[in-house]
């Protein structure tokens, strides 16, 4: 009896550990999935969609690109929203409208109504996924928060496995249409799962929203996003892309100008002064950069350069799904075992020569080798932003949390629709050097080599961190 007596408190212990360590991040991880599967899956099928809406391939990295932007102008309002309205409630609405927009994209019948679509996706997966975050980042204890951020991202890891696959078949033997119509099942069974498990969490008092810091974030970065699309693609004339560019540029300096001293700021730059903050935004930027155009650049070199069916090009591709998916398991342990710095570190250095590896693909290389490389490729990158995702939070205290995570969802968004329009740039580039008029094979490994590159920079900004820091969020302390 007192053995039983022993016990029976622990029980709804466990069964709250449990919940809160499995159970939430999951669910939250349908909607994460919802947007890897649809990212990985229009990756794969854009080369047939171009055909279908008569479109050059690099005009329609906007599809991709301009739902990203979206995402990021109006992730600011998502941490308010969640503060002002409850995060649950907030999440639920933005599962209905993120279903919603998908069928709007899937009935889009040129470039123009699929990007506003896309923009109307983006701007619901801007609520959907931070305040998802949000609410894992409040319900659980710091020293289980990269245990739990490992389980969210399982069912989000999903999507870059099957993704490529199922979009392959789909445009291949089907209607690329239905890429976005198999979002509404998900939809479905996200928003049930919310409504019966997610808890609602807000806060007590809620800051006025920041209007003035929202017009003046979302319209700088809309310009130079778009500006940076059209930067010599003789799309638009050379003066409005530079009047793009100033316009954006000044916007962002009056929103620093804004933010000095005001404390309901939408964008809290003071926590950039928190070190592994600003190391993980910006430094791992460079790294996102890359990791943003290699899907794009995967399908063109595979489909247009190697001439492959989407649906072959799908069946190489997965595998760095699956090995992204594999890490995921055994990210806290090697976190726990080496630290955030020496991970970080090491493994920039590995995901950057990986990122070169892929412009050495040539149409006569063996699947079983691009598999391969694909396959480790996607392990690395998968710890480096289970890396990435924890260390942003080591310093951040629970009253930061809604803000941190707008704004590290926020960078993340942008530096991957550069990391798109930077390859569509340079394609063009590399295009215009060779005397082409189309893409071929020998247009894309350049491109690779470029931003493979350019993620050693982040490298810089992982050798400054403590040898310590984020030990208090794997366990690293408690155990020494």
């Amino acid at each position: 009896m007192s053995e039983l007596r022993a016990a029976g408190p622990s029980a709804p212990a466990d069964r709250d550990r449990l919940v809160r360590g499995w159970l939430v991040p999951s669910i939250i991880g349908v909607a994460l999935l919802l947007q890897t599967l649809n990212a990985t899956v229009l990756a794969n099928a854009l080369p047939t969609m171009a055909v279908a809406l008569h479109e050059d391939p690099l005009r329609l990295n906007l599809a991709i690109s301009m739902y990203l932007l979206a995402a990021a102008v109006f992730l600011p309002v998502s941490g308010w929203a969640a503060d002002k309205f409850g995060a649950k409630r907030v999440f639920v609405i933005a599962v209905v409208l993120y279903g919603l927009s998908s069928a709007a994209c899937g009935l889009a019948t040129d470039l123009l109504q699929l990007v506003l679509a896309r923009i109307l996706q983006g701007m619901a997966g801007a609520l959907m996924a931070p305040v998802g975050r949000l609410v894992l980042l409040r319900t659980t204890p710091k020293d289980e928060l990269v245990g739990a951020m490992s389980v969210l991202t399982i069912p989000a890891l999903l999507g870059p496995m099957v993704g490529p696959v199922l979009g392959g078949a789909i445009v291949t033997f089907w209607d690329w249409r239905w890429i976005f119509f198999l979002n509404l099942p998900i939809a479905v069974l996200g928003l049930f799962l919310a409504v019966r498990y997610v808890p609602n969490v807000h806060e007590q008092e809620v800051s006025p929203l920041d209007w003035r810091g929202v017009l003046l974030t979302g319209l700088g970065f809309a310009c130079l996003v778009f500006g940076f699309e059209n930067l010599g693609r003789s799309i638009v004339p050379p003066a409005a892309v530079v009047a793009l560019f100033v316009v954006g540029s000044a916007c962002l300096w009056l929103y620093g100008q804004h933010a000095r001293g005001n404390r309901h700021a939408i964008i809290d730059l003071s926590l950039f002064r928190l070190k592994t903050f600003h190391i993980s935004v910006i430094g791992g930027a460079y790294m996102r950069l890359a990791m943003g155009a290699t899907p794009f650049l995967l399908a063109l070199m595979l489909q247009i350069g190697f001439g492959m069916s989407p649906f072959q090009a799908g069946l190489l591709t997965f595998m760095s799904g699956a090995g992204a998916l594999v890490m995921k398991t055994a990210a806290p342990p090697i976190l726990r075992r080496f630290g955030f710095r020496s991970v970080l570190v090491v493994n920039a250095v590995i995901v950057g020569v990986l990122f070169l590896a892929y412009g050495l693909f040539r149409a006569d290389t063996p699947h079983w080798i691009i598999m391969s490389v694909l396959l480790i490729g996607g392990f690395f990158r998968s710890l480096q932003i289970t890396s990435l995702n924890g260390m942003v939070y080591a310093e951040i205290e629970q009253p930061q949390m809604s803000r941190a995570s707008t704004i590290s969802s926020m960078g993340q968004q942008l530096t991957q629709s550069v990391g798109v329009g930077l390859a569509a740039l340079m394609l063009h580039w590399v295009m215009r050097f060779q005397g082409d008029t189309h893409l071929d094979a020998g247009t894309v490994p350049p491109v690779f080599f470029a931003v493979g590159l350019l993620s050693f920079v982040s490298l810089a900004y992982f050798l400054r961190l403590h040898p310590a820091a984020g030990d208090d969020m794997n366990g690293r302390i408690r155990r020494a």
